[in-house]
């Protein structure tokens, strides 16, 4: 196995930046702790999203920053954040109805490892003596119409993350369309990964790179 060598990535705000891109105006979208929670700095004001917390928030703003501070509202990565107009408060039990009962359009979460056919590892990674954090990740990955992962595509050791079969607990089934990684944006879906984009690297490095998983050219450079 060959990690891309070439250091033209894409850093953490550019891979939130896409994802911010790509969430389609009106949309009800959940942002999950770590890098997801920078999608909200990156959406444009007149996009029409509306972020939905877990913590009760519907119009949930970027991250406050000086005088914008209140240490009552929090992301979920208990970031600072800033309220929209029209922001509104609930019950924690209304929020998780909400995950639940299919009114979000999209939801955003990270990763340990998602497996080609979309199943999502992300609240543990089975070791012993990791914390276990699963939160509200396994509703929203089966409540949200769609899930999108933010991850970087090899771990610090250079495993890849995206696998042909997760290895760590699930959190959910069949459940990512996209991910989003630092080297390729991919699309899941009916058992085949396809490659829509690539940063720094090339295909033939990916295909490299990731043992065991048939990569389809969907970058319209060939």
């Amino acid at each position: 196995m060959t990690v891309p060598a070439t250091t033209s990535a894409l850093d953490r705000d550019q891979v939130a930046r896409l994802v911010a891109r790509d969430i389609p105006h009106g949309s009800f979208v959940n942002l999950g702790i770590g890098l997801p929670t920078k999608v909200s700095n990156h959406l444009e004001p007149g996009a029409g999203v509306v972020l939905h917390t877990e913590n009760g928030m519907l119009g949930m703003g970027p991250e406050a920053h000086g005088d914008e501070v209140d240490p009552d509202l929090i992301n979920a990565g208990k970031i600072p954040v800033t309220e929209l107009p029209g922001a509104a408060y609930f019950h924690h039990a209304d929020s998780f109805a909400m995950m639940r009962g299919g009114h979000l359009d999209i939801c955003v979460l990270g990763a340990y490892q998602v497996s080609v056919r979309g199943d999502l590892a992300n609240w543990h990674t089975g070791r012993e003596g990791d914390i276990p954090a699963v939160g509200g990740a396994m509703d929203l990955a089966l409540g949200a119409k769609q899930t999108f992962v933010m991850m970087d595509l090899f771990t610090r050791s250079g495993a890849p993350k995206l696998v042909p079969e997760c290895t760590y607990p699930l959190t959910g089934l069949a459940c990512v369309s996209r991910v989003y990684t630092d080297r390729a944006v991919f699309h899941l879906g009916d058992g085949e990964v396809r490659v829509r984009e690539t940063f720094g690297t090339t295909l033939a490095e990916l295909q490299e790179s990731l043992p065991g998983i048939e990569l389809v050219d969907e970058t319209g450079e060939a």
